[in-house]
């Protein structure tokens, strides 16, 4: 009686569902190696934690707060200098409860009933669920992996694109762990200036891209201002994913949007929160920090990934991310590896499909414990698998 049609019609989150097996295992007893969640286990950087302690102990920091001017231009200060990206701090940031937050809100903003969303399949879960709260029509488009994970712009039907208002990117990809050439990025920014398409672009894993490479923005590709805007985070660069701050910049009229629906709903965040993430982009120690957290995430790709091979099964090393998406073994379906995962070897995996159609015959594992419990979580499934043959 009192459930809207929009979450009565929902299915329960594949993270809800997991957990429930999950404390079923733990109920009788199992060691689980949890890899499900893409949650860091480590702690911010000492220089980010006691400028929080030090914010936290003032008076005036628990009256309502309000966004920082300062952590705007901190934001616009550090775009500047990592990407080359221009940025009006008073009109092209915003500031965010995390970038989940700031997507699910960004249907409300600037969709209306009835428009198109261009979603990715495989596609995080929150980029199905939002435009729902609007009444969008989805339509996803695929991620293949003989494409290379990447969208085939020139495969989407023009009645889509004549109907669409907003396209949702994601690179570094989530959860499929590849990068973005700067060619997509500037495809887009054709196709969305020819249909008049908002284009979405997700860049909460910028920073965590390994052996050498990089990622770039979306933002600085010649004309992508006038047409999009971009998600980024605290959370994985920094390991603040508990403090929820993330924020999004770009084309004004959207960020404005944004910044108006989130006037009528929240008095901003925590004070001593937006300072320590200010911390972050300032401190001179901030370099060395984000290079020590990408490093911790290359070691343990590959223990997880050369220990599951030492077993035989095959697995691709991700370009960036902290997860691994891998192809399960032949016999098994998504859910059915899942599950054989948790049953057989007390590892948590996510199964593919929950992300989408195009996710089934995958599993997406999280890098999330230490290098000794990765190599440990290798032997288990390897040896299951080796028991079944």
């Amino acid at each position: 009686m009192w459930v809207s049609r929009l979450i009565a019609g929902e299915e329960k989150g594949v993270f809800a569902h997991l957990n429930e097996c999950k404390r079923k295992a733990l109920s009788e007893g199992k060691d689980l190696i949890d890899l499900s969640v893409g949650s860091p286990n480590r702690s911010p950087a000492d220089f980010i934690v006691e400028r929080l302690i030090e914010e936290s102990r003032r008076p005036d920091s628990y009256r309502y707060p309000f966004v920082s001017a300062e952590l705007k231009e901190s934001i616009a200060a550090w775009y500047l200098e990592r990407f080359g990206v221009e940025l009006d701090p008073a009109e092209e940031v915003e500031v965010l409860w995390g970038t989940q937050e700031g997507i699910a809100h960004l249907p409300l903003a600037v969709m209306d009933f009835g428009d198109a969303c261009l979603v990715p399949d495989p596609a995080y879960p929150i980029y199905l669920f939002a435009p729902k709260l609007v009444g969008a029509r989805i339509h996803r488009y695929p991620l293949r992996e003989e494409n290379g994970f990447l969208p085939d712009l020139s495969s989407i039907p023009e009645e889509v694109l004549r109907q669409a208002r907003v396209m949702i990117v994601n690179y570094p990809n989530n959860p499929l762990a590849v990068l973005a050439p700067r060619k997509l990025f500037e495809d887009l920014v054709e196709l969305a200036s020819r249909w008049r398409i908002l284009v979405v672009h997700d860049a909460a894993y910028t920073e965590l891209v390994f052996d050498g490479k990089r990622a770039d923005s979306f933002l600085s590709v010649p004309g992508a201002k006038e047409v999009g805007v971009e998600f980024n985070s605290f959370s994985k660069t920094f390991n603040m994913a508990g403090m929820r701050i993330g924020f999004v910049v770009g084309n004004r009229q959207a960020v404005k949007a944004i910044s108006q629906l989130k006037s009528n709903i929240d008095y901003g965040i925590f004070m001593p929160i937006q300072m320590a993430a200010m911390e972050a982009l300032k401190n001179p120690k901030r370099d060395e920090f984000i290079a020590s957290v990408r490093e911790t995430y290359r070691r343990r790709r590959d223990v997880l990934v050369e220990g599951l091979s030492s077993y035989g099964w095959r697995v691709r090393k991700p370009e960036a991310t902290m997860f691994v998406w891998a192809k399960v073994p032949e016999g098994f379906s998504s859910v059915e590896f899942s599950c054989f995962c948790l049953e057989r070897a007390g590892v948590v995996v996510t199964p593919g499909n929950a992300f989408g159609e195009m996710g089934e015959g995958y599993v997406r594992m999280a890098l999330v414990e230490e290098e000794e419990r990765l190599l440990e979580a290798s032997r288990r499934i390897g040896e299951s698998l080796k028991a079944l043959r």
